[in-house]
């Protein structure tokens, strides 16, 4: 896999990351980076963030989400990757 190659990245973001701007602010920084998909909060006080696009724009996103940076307060960031749905475009949040 190269770095231009489309990926999927899913992340849960653990923090006080609801009611605080972040999914605004993650779908600003996923636009900037090209990348479609959605931010979405879970029940349990979770973001969860769907990205696809080039990996090192995905990468640069995880960097985003774990930089200290974010609206709120992120204690944590799970990851997983996958290959991209087709399909899917544009940003949302949920």
């Amino acid at each position: 896999m190269t770095d231009g190659d489309a990926v999927r990245l899913t992340a849960w973001v653990r923090g006080q990351v609801q009611g605080v701007g972040f999914r605004w602010w993650v779908r600003s920084r996923a636009l900037e980076l090209g990348l479609a998909g959605s931010a979405s909060n879970l029940r349990d006080g979770r973001v969860e963030v769907i990205a696809q696009g080039a990996e090192k724009d995905c990468r640069a996103l995880l960097d985003a989400l774990r930089g200290g940076a974010t609206p709120g307060h992120v204690s944590g960031v799970a990851e997983q990757w996958s290959a991209p749905r087709p399909g899917i475009s544009g940003f949302v949040e949920r």
